[in-house]
C-alpha cells in the first residue's frame, strides 16, 4: 500500500497492493496494521455499498456531529471520479476541493476524515462503490451541499441527479458545524500529489 497527500489536510490516496494474472486481479484493501501504523483510522461501524449508472452524481454527502464520520471509500467495478470539499471551518483549505479517480483497476481508495463532503460521478457504464464508515448511519444528521457550489469541474454532460441532491444548500450558504482541529499525517510513507 502506498499513501498520496490530496491538497487536503488528512484526506489521502491510498494505493492498494494489486495481485493480477490470467485469471484476474486481487486487491487487499484493508490491513489494520498498516492503517493504525500510519495514525490511520481502523474502526469501521457500517459497510455498504452503492451501485449507479453512467453520468449520475451523487452527492456531496456528510453526516453532521456527533454523528459525523471517517469514511474510506472504494470503487470495485467501473470508473468514477470522487470529489471532496472541505467543510472544516479554520482549515487551511475550507471550500476547497480534491478529486480522484477510482477504478477496479487501479485498486485505489480515498480516505476522508469527518467534516469533508462526499461525491462521485460515474465515467463508466455502470460503477459499484464500497464504503466504510466509523459512525452509524443516522438519517437526523445527514446532510449535503449541492453539488455544483463548490466549483468541482464535473464534466458530466447531463448528469443524473437525485431531486434530493439537488435540493441540498449552496457552499455559500452552509453554516458548518466542524473545526478543523489540525491533521496528524501519517508517520511515514506519504507520497504528495503534484
Amino acid at each position: 500500500m502506498r499513501i498520496h497527500e490530496t491538497g487536503i489536510a488528512g484526506c489521502y490516496e491510498i494505493v492498494l497492493n494489486r495481485f493480477e494474472d490470467e485469471r484476474g486481479l486481487f486487491v487487499k484493501t484493508f490491513r489494520e496494521d498498516y492503517f493504525a501504523g500510519h495514525g490511520l483510522e481502523t474502526r469501521f461501524a457500517e459497510q455498504y455499498y452503492s451501485f449507479s449508472y453512467k453520468n449520475v452524481i451523487r452527492g456531496l454527502h456528510f453526516q453532521i456531529p456527533p454523528h459525523e464520520h471517517v469514511k474510506v471509500v472504494y470503487c470495485i467495478s467501473g470508473i468514477v471520479t470522487d470529489a471532496v470539499v472541505d467543510l472544516r471551518a479554520g482549515s487551511p483549505t475550507y471550500g476547497k476541493f480534491a478529486m480522484i479517480e477510482l477504478s477496479a483497476q487501479k485498486g485505489n481508495m480515498i480516505y476522508i476524515p469527518s467534516g469533508l463532503a462526499h461525491g462521485f460521478w460515474v465515467q463508466s457504464q455502470e460503477a459499484i462503490l464500497v464504503y466504510n464508515v466509523t459512525t452509524l448511519y443516522s438519517p437526523l444528521h445527514d446532510r449535503g451541499i449541492r453539488w455544483d457550489s463548490a466549483g468541482i469541474p464535473w464534466t458530466a454532460r447531463h448528469p443524473v441527479i437525485s431531486k434530493r441532491d439537488k435540493g441540498f444548500p449552496g457552499l455559500d450558504d452552509f453554516i458548518s458545524p466542524f473545526t478543523y482541529a489540525g491533521a496528524t499525517a501519517p508517520t511515514d510513507g506519504v507520497e504528495r500529489r503534484e
